[in-house]
């Protein structure tokens, strides 16, 4: 059933079902050192070489990328390569900044990053286990402008707070993560989808309801499934007042969002993207960006 559903979202899905990943990526940490000088330090262990779409953005092959000094010295993060993209695409400031899901943190740490621990990041997860890894990977980046909460998504908006944006990296059934483990595809099932659909769309009512008008949220996912992405968006337009905003980003292959599925039609998905892992041997990615008015 899975690949009879990928092959109605793309025509060429037996690429999707062939894709290997042979490179790692990292993300420089700039709070502590500059890509240039990092870079000096791993030549000559690893291989490296630049990512076309983010500037702090490295592949890399090699042995042990976890295990040296340069890791625990925070001097950079293990980051998939299209998990890069939603900070970019949200374009953090000095503001005040909800990271609704945030555990692990690698993109509260990439925008604490981008924004020069300015601003504020606050950095939810509800699960206590993932919560130790967050703080630790936001103490080892040395990003000081996050506050870390452990709060239930779906009922956030109880607490009161108002942010200027919004990052909700949902969780999700994590298809796109097939390109790195075919042993997903034992576990896909139809259900798991549907539950993951509803309780986005229930994390989607708050994060709306805590975002000030004119404020911007980046909702993206590593699932393909059209229910657990362009449907939440769809419930987020209808139900709250949000307008999609086209994404933009240079130096990656991306394509539209599904325009129709299972009856429905999205006429605003020309403006979502999706990165198939075919594409750019990434993990798969769907990320849009919404605005409140």
């Amino acid at each position: 059933m899975f690949y009879e559903r990928l092959a109605s979202m793309i025509p060429d899905a037996d690429a999707f079902m062939k894709a290997e990943q042979e490179w790692k990526s990292i993300r420089v940490n700039t709070l502590k050192i500059e890509k240039e000088a990092l870079m000096e330090r791993l030549q000559g262990r690893y291989e490296v070489r630049e990512m076309p779409w983010y500037e702090n953005g490295l592949f890399i092959k090699g042995d042990d990328i976890s295990k040296n000094r340069e890791y625990y010295l925070g001097y950079y993060h293990i980051q998939e390569a299209a998990s890069m993209l939603p900070p970019l695409a949200l374009q953090p400031e000095e503001e005040m900044v909800l990271d609704m899901c945030a555990a692990p943190g690698s993109k509260t740490t990439q925008m604490a990053m981008m924004m020069e621990n300015g601003g504020i990041i606050i950095a939810n997860d509800v699960n206590p286990i993932r919560l130790k890894a967050l703080t630790h990977n936001i103490q080892r980046a040395m990003a000081t402008n996050c506050i870390v909460t452990s709060y239930d998504g779906r009922y956030m908006d109880r607490i009161g707070i108002k942010v200027d944006k919004v990052l909700m990296d949902a969780p999700c059934t994590a298809s796109g993560k097939i390109i790195k483990d075919k042993r997903l595809l034992e576990k896909w099932n139809y259900g798991r989808i549907r539950y993951m659909g509803s309780l986005q769309k229930a994390l989607m009512g708050a994060a709306c309801r805590m975002l000030d008008e004119g404020g911007v949220l980046v909702y993206s996912t590593c699932s393909i499934e059209p229910e657990e992405n362009e449907d939440v968006i769809d419930y987020a337009i209808h139900r709250f007042n949000m307008e999609v905003e086209k994404v933009h980003l240079k130096g990656i292959k991306t394509r539209e969002g599904i325009k129709e599925w299972n009856g429905k039609t999205y006429e605003w998905a020309s403006k979502a993207i999706r990165v198939w892992p075919q594409d750019n041997l990434t993990e798969g990615f769907f990320i849009c960006r919404l605005r409140k008015c």
